[in-house]
């Protein structure tokens, strides 16, 4: 639940205008290079040639793993394992919600959704890869050439040697060599892609080591020489710029250093190491909070960091470069940090939209991938006792092998923080059974001065009961998709600031304010308090916004485990098919007119996005009125007894006040919208 107003018109051109002097000189570099290299471009045509022309050397693969790592797996691991690896031999695997089923023989070009081709031997640099309408949804595409179906397969082989895993991903590996020769379609228009392939590449290469064709099909093999080359000379000349570059930046890093010190086979492999190292170290740090927290609040994007980052710090520690200190700490905090906000299910809060991006895949893929991210940092730095305990995986198991010993860490947290104060970002929450879970947030808008990477979360409180969404956050409907604006669910905000946080134990508050910009007049200050009783089990949310009468909209989004009745100013909440079922009463301001959306389209109303290319129905409640100057708005979950019909005799209003019958159309609004 979070206040906004909507985005104002013409941000593209206010997002150019902001821009400082030193990014736009970069941007325009990169341009200038973009078209310099139009020669260098490949064609299908010239692959034999291009392959012929990679001097011949000898090269060997030794970053390999300890002997009995297959053994540490454990037979509960593996199975999911094969079942995924299975189900990819048949041709089938999920992209971004969309299940595949043509991979047999896998067109790379080929968007799954609407059946069109994406571009293919045009020059990468004349290609919108932004454009809806000239690509699509460009991201069906980027994610299979992640190859990350190919490391699963190559973790089948080393746990089974069943040779049909290891063909398999080779077919597919030297199919995707012939297809996507340098800078020619899709495929070479962004670097975070080429850089968490290169990752793939160096995994699959390792986990296939004992396989007798893998020297032909990597160090033996011309065009996979050429392949990895080209990849490292984009990575080396073109790096994300701008504010919000960052988990970008960290990717491209990531995979040059990874793929330098597992394949140091070319005359500028200790260079391109040194500088990836020094770029990832660098991002790593200005892109997160001491305490761990990421600058721009995006929960998922976090987690792809963390696994990207520990990745790399495990390749340059065995290759005999360790990363600083002070990296391998704060890459700690980054998975101490994420072991605090899990609610019971290890599920984190759900700022921004999930993207489920992984920077090392071994286990067969799942929604929630942050217990085996925290699997991972455990296995790496070790784990503290007041972390949840995830499951051992695959990567956890493996990449702990290679790791060989924890790295330790000092002064991390004794006990689990519930306030990062340089985020922004608070837990009130229960302890034992049928946690009562929730998340405040009063942290920064965007980066910069641009606000870039903004989205609707200042003040916002998400609500969970025993890891069931109560209260719940939008998410993205379609990611990049052109026809649905996300700038409905992502308004802007200014000038959040905390007030308060305490905790005496029967009663956790926390209290937070920011100026919002309405109709571009003067600022208006919302401030609002959250208090969890323990004893009670309930939640209260005051409001208060100064300034003059206005009318107002305050929504609740639901989650989509949740049926609601409205009665009045009163919703009776059930969620009977989760487990555990539960029930709750929700407290309205009565001087709203209430309104239950569930599934609507027109307006797009009554949504929740529990994944890319995911959308299903979820209740929203939405009233709107009129609020005097100063006047505290009070709403109150109340979360009752299993058996409780949850139904009370008398919804008694928390507060009494007088809604206008005829709101102003031309009044500016504030929302309150359940995030």
């Amino acid at each position: 639940m979070s206040a906004a107003v909507a985005s104002t018109p013409g941000r593209k051109a206010s997002r150019t205008a902001r821009m400082s002097l030193t990014e736009m000189a970069w941007r325009l570099r990169d341009q200038v290079v973009r078209v310099a290299w139009s020669p260098r471009q490949v064609t299908r045509h010239e692959l034999a040639r291009a392959a012929a022309e990679t001097p011949a050397r000898a090269r060997e693969f030794t970053a390999v793993l300890p002997p009995g790592t297959a053994a540490l797996v454990s037979e509960e691991t593996r199975q999911p394992v094969l079942e995924a690896a299975g189900r990819v031999l048949r041709g089938e695997w999920e992209t971004l919600g969309v299940l595949r089923t043509d991979l047999e023989r896998p067109d790379w070009f080929r968007d799954p959704v609407t059946g069109r081709r994406y571009a293919q031997d045009s020059y990468a640099f004349r290609i919108d890869h932004r454009s809806y309408e000239q690509v699509g949804n460009i991201k069906q595409a980027w994610e299979l050439s992640r190859l990350q179906h190919l490391t699963l397969l190559a973790t089948a082989w080393f746990l089974t040697r069943d040779d049909r895993y290891a063909r398999r991903a080779a077919d597919h590996l030297r199919s995707w060599w012939r297809e996507n020769p340098f800078l020619s379609g899709v495929h070479w228009t962004s670097g975070i892609e080429i850089g968490v392939r290169l990752i793939s590449l160096v995994w699959i290469r390792r986990l296939l080591d004992d396989w007798p064709g893998v020297a032909d099909l990597f160090e033996r093999d011309a065009l996979a020489l050429r392949q990895i080359r080209w990849h490292q000379q984009y990575l080396a000349a073109f790096t994300s710029r701008g504010p919000s570059a960052g988990k970008y930046v960290i990717a491209e890093a990531a995979g040059q250093l990874v793929v330098s010190c597992a394949f140091p086979w070319f005359r500028e492999s200790e260079r391109w190491r040194r500088e990836s190292e020094r770029l990832l170290e660098r991002e790593l740090a200005c892109t997160s909070f001491p305490s761990g927290i990421g600058l721009y609040g995006a929960m998922d994007c976090r987690c792809f960091v963390v696994e990207l980052g520990f990745v790399a710090a495990i390749e340059a520690e065995v290759s005999g470069h360790p990363l600083r200190p002070a990296t391998w700490a704060r890459l700690c905090a980054l998975a101490d940090s994420a072991a605090a906000l899990v609610d019971e299910r290890m599920r984190p809060p759900r700022q921004c939209c999930p993207n489920e991006g992984r920077g090392l895949l071994l286990d067969s893929p799942t929604p929630n991938h942050w217990p085996s991210m925290l699997a991972l940092a455990g296995a790496l730095v070790g784990r503290q006792d007041w972390w949840p305990r995830p499951p051992a995986t695959a990567a956890s198991s493996i990449v702990g092998a290679l790791a060989g010993s924890r790295r330790q860490i000092r002064d991390r947290p004794s006990q689990r923080p519930s306030h990062f104060a340089d985020a922004g970002i608070t837990l009130l929450r229960t302890t034992g059974k049928d946690e009562i879970w929730c998340q405040c947030d009063d942290g920064s808008h965007g980066t910069a001065s641009i606000g870039e990477q903004a989205h609707a979360d200042v003040l916002s409180v998400e609500v969970r009961y025993a890891g069931v969404d109560i209260l719940t956050a939008l998410g993205t409907l379609h990611h990049d998709d052109g026809r649905i604006s996300r700038s409905s669910s992502r308004p802007t905000i200014t000038h959040s600031r905390q007030i308060e946080v305490l905790d005496d134990g029967d009663i956790a508050r926390w209290t937070a304010e920011h100026g919002e910009n309405v109709s571009l007049g003067p600022l208006v200050l919302h401030r609002r308090s959250v208090l969890l009783d323990r004893a009670s089990r309930s939640i209260d949310i005051i409001d208060q916004v100064d300034g003059a009468s206005r009318d107002i909209h305050m929504a609740f989004r639901l989650g989509p485990d949740v049926q609601a009745e409205l009665e009045g100013s009163c919703a009776v909440l059930q969620w009977p098919t989760a487990s555990p079922p539960g029930t709750a009463r929700l407290e309205l301001l009565p001087g709203l007119r209430w309104s239950l959306y569930q599934g609507e389209t027109e307006p797009l109303t009554g949504w929740n996005a529990p994944g890319p290319g995911r959308r299903v129905p979820a209740p929203t409640l939405s009233g709107r009125g009129r609020c005097g100057p100063g006047m505290p708005l009070f709403t109150r979950l109340d979360f009752l007894e299993i058996g409780n019909s949850g139904k009370s005799p008398v919804c008694r209003p928390v507060v009494s006040w007088t809604a206008s019958a005829t709101p102003s159309d031309t009044a500016p609004e504030i929302q309150a919208e359940a995030r």
